[in-house]
């Protein structure tokens, strides 16, 4: 499983980090707005009770610091709107914890100390409320905290010098905070890059199970199942644009001898060279399926002229035909074709009907002589 650090919680893996990024970012876009809402209604009634503590003369001016303050908020409330939010949250998310705290800060600095304990619980909110609410990763939210605990302990510990008693309290109750706070941001931030790691492994298990049930165990190539749903995307594209697809059964000539001979590891060797040796003259729209036995079935999808189709059977033959280096000793394989040209009228056009009207030619190119190919227009 992927490893985080320890400290930022990032991480190892640039990819998965990437990965988490985007995942949160609708719940990050839904959190930040509603957290910074909140927080502008929580600092708009603190000045309900400014007449309580603040003098009458300096009103005004906390006023005015108030209002300043929640201009970080709402801008960064309109750029969480915008395409370059998804890219750069974490600073303007940060920047609304911190105008918090420094709004609170500038209001302190005006008010004489007896008011000191007016503005000193919304630190203490200030400071939960960058940990836990916004969204910011703890390691940013601890950045910003420690730096407004510096900042303060400057401001009132060796400017202003407020009292010991009163600047030790402060600081006892707001390194509370920071480690309450701090704790329950970091095991939340923890928890949920843990269910990020455990859903992306959930989802993986799913998708190899899915590919499991829809791909042959021995080739990897899509089974039977799979093959029905690309012909049924084949028909809805041939309703559409009018094209023409082609399915071609392809039948090995002499495995039977090589499996008998050799034995079924060996035989197994053939199939998956096959798988491979088709895969390579295929393009990637095509579909290659191994649909039991030595029978394979390929899917062309806007095949255009029978020419082209018959080119391509023979050049399937061809590559069937070169030697397998991991066989011992001399092995003649090569393979019989039937093809299907779909839709046409006659035809019911459905996955079965278009794999049996290959099988039937496949095997009147067995009947001729093998090592050649038939279509299925021919027999009708």
């Amino acid at each position: 499983m992927t490893r985080m650090h320890l400290l930022t919680l990032g991480f190892h893996d640039s990819a998965t980090e990437l990965a988490f990024v985007r995942h949160i970012l609708p719940r990050l876009r839904l959190q930040g707005r509603a957290a910074i809402i909140l927080g502008a209604v929580v600092y708009f009634l603190y000045g309900a009770v400014d007449h309580l503590f603040v003098p009458a003369n300096l009103l005004g001016q906390v006023w005015l610091v108030r209002v300043l303050a929640l201009i970080v908020p709402l801008g960064v409330l309109i750029l969480s709107y915008l395409p370059w939010f998804a890219r750069h949250n974490q600073l303007p998310l940060g920047l609304v914890g911190l105008s918090a705290a420094l709004g609170l800060i500038a209001m302190l600095w005006y008010l004489p100390l007896e008011s000191a304990a007016y503005c000193f619980p919304g630190m203490m909110l200030a400071t939960f409320y960058t940990y836990n609410l916004l969204g910011t990763r703890f390691i940013h939210a601890l950045l910003i905290n420690v730096a407004v605990l510096l900042l303060y302990n400057v401001l009132f510990g060796v400017v202003r010098e407020f009292p010991e008693a009163v600047l030790l309290s402060q600081n006892f109750f707001l390194i509370s905070a920071n480690l309450i706070g701090g704790a329950a941001g970091y095991l939340a931030e923890f928890h949920r890059r843990q269910l990020f790691l455990r859903e992306v492994q959930l989802d993986d298990e799913r998708q190899l199970h899915l590919n499991r049930s829809l791909h042959d165990r021995l080739t990897g190539l899509p089974n039977r199942d799979l093959l029905d749903d690309r012909i049924n995307q084949a028909l809805a594209l041939a309703r559409r644009d009018q094209a023409r697809h082609a399915g071609f059964f392809v039948d090995l000539d002499g495995f039977k001898n090589i499996n008998d001979r050799l034995g079924h590891d060996h035989g197994d060797i053939v199939l998956r060279s096959v798988a491979r040796r088709l895969e390579s003259v295929m393009r990637e729209t095509d579909t290659i399926s191994r649909i039991g036995g030595d029978e394979f079935f390929v899917l062309i999808q806007d095949i255009g002229s029978c020419d082209s189709a018959a080119h391509l059977a023979e050049k399937l033959i061809a590559v069937i035909e070169q030697p397998i280096p991991e066989l011992p000793g001399r092995h003649e394989l090569s393979a019989s074709i039937g093809i299907c040209l779909f839709p046409r009228a006659g035809l019911a056009n459905t996955p079965d009907s278009i794999i049996r009207s290959a099988d039937l030619a496949m095997y009147q190119a067995k009947a001729d002589g093998r090592r050649c190919h038939r279509f299925a227009e021919m027999l009708a």
